[in-house]
């Protein structure tokens, strides 16, 4: 029924995945060996029962997947408790509300900047890139300032990033596994080395404050911190980017849709971001296993067995929001579940709102006639779905 690699799913999976709905429970999909959650009641059931884990695989040769595997393993997205409460707990003593908070003044400052840039470029070219000039730079610089790396590594971050989430697709090709795997190396080692100086010469930055935070005698491991801080890092900006990239070109296909937001932007923007991230998600895909038995909706899904939630779908589903597959900047209650739900709630979640509610308002504050200039060019994913590019005139 659902072919996550055909071009024409990838590029609008919206009408089959309502199709899946049309099921009315989970049910087996042959080709990746798992059950499919596609309603908004079961994908939640899926991400909050206790029976149904983020079970990490680690890949083989050990000798080649060394860095991705202990990535993956000692990160607080796979794992689980009683592993998953003592990382949280040290974690969210650094990484803490008043923490995100404290960073507003900065995303703002940085996001002036680029907007700065954007400006430059309409006034030389006509045209600047959405994504590539705003959505994309300012969450990493955001990350980079919070962790502490030097300005002139900024351009390393995405690239490591994007090359390792590329895994978390169906199917990956054999060159995203090679790219996988150095991106993984080169990145473990970067941040060893700012960890090593920070506790040598501590300073006000995220890897400091996780390598002095202590809970119970506990600390964080060498390959824990980490792990947690390229957790930060692509948890942190892919859901900006994709969140941001993708409701802006759907926005800016319904001219009276966004009339609203450039009109008020600042009074709008709250929803509007909200439904950014309900309408076309970030992240599509999920997955569990399962623990022991456990049943959702019916379906008994074994020990061992593999089951996913899709968001997307859920966000979409005809039985929780009304007139789902209009885009409403205004619609309130949203209950969205496009940063998941349960213990595994996106770690990155209030950073990439903040990061949303200050960008969108001074985007369309500055550039309040912003209108397509091209047809903006999709990466050719479903799990991760959003645009490598999105050209924009003002």
């Amino acid at each position: 029924m659902l072919d996550f690699g055909a071009p024409d799913f990838i590029e609008n999976p919206y009408p089959a995945l309502a199709e899946a709905r049309g099921v009315g429970k989970p049910f087996w999909h042959e080709p990746t060996g798992m059950y499919l959650a596609p309603r908004h009641t079961d994908a939640n059931a899926v991400l909050r029962s206790k029976t149904l884990g983020r079970i990490f695989s680690p890949r083989t040769p050990e000798s080649e997947w060394h860095e991705f595997n202990y990535l993956h393993v000692d990160s607080i997205l796979d794992s689980e408790p009683p592993k998953h409460t003592r990382l949280k707990g040290l974690v969210s003593k650094a990484f803490n509300p008043a923490t995100i908070r404290a960073l507003r003044p900065e995303i703002e400052r940085i996001a002036g900047a680029l907007l700065d840039d954007c400006q430059r470029r309409l006034d030389n070219d006509g045209t600047f890139d959405a994504i590539g000039d705003f959505a994309e730079p300012l969450p990493v610089r955001v990350i980079a300032h919070l962790l502490g790396f030097p300005a002139r590594d900024e351009h390393l971050l995405r690239p490591w990033s994007q090359s390792i989430v590329k895994m978390y697709e169906v199917n990956p090709t054999e060159e995203h596994k090679v790219e996988a795997q150095v991106a993984s190396r080169e990145f473990s080692d970067y941040v060893r080395g700012l960890m090593e100086e920070r506790k040598v010469t501590p300073g006000s930055d995220l890897i400091s404050a996780l390598a002095a935070t202590e809970s119970d005698g506990e600390r964080l491991s060498t390959t824990e911190l980490i792990a947690t801080c390229v957790l930060l890092l692509n948890a942190g900006h892919e859901a900006s980017v994709n969140g941001f990239g993708n409701g802006l070109v759907a926005a800016l296909l319904r001219p009276d849709t966004i009339a609203p937001l450039r009109a008020n932007p600042r009074d709008l923007s709250a929803t509007a971001v909200e439904e950014f991230l309900r309408f076309d998600s970030p992240l599509h895909l999920f997955e569990r296993t399962a623990t022991s038995d456990t049943e959702i909706n019916g379906v008994t899904i074994r020990e061992g067995e593999k089951i996913a939630a899709l968001l997307g779908s859920a966000n979409r589903d005809e039985s929780v929001f009304s007139d789902p597959d209009a885009m409403n900047l205004a619609r309130n209650p949203n209950p969205h579940i496009a940063f998941g739900a349960g213990i595994h709630f996106c770690i990155g979640a209030p950073l990439a709102r903040l990061e949303l509610n200050a960008a969108l308002p001074m985007l369309f504050e500055r550039f309040p006639t912003l209108e397509l200039a091209s047809t903006p060019v999709r990466r050719p994913t479903f799990v991760l779905r959003g645009y490598e590019t999105v050209p924009v005139s003002a």
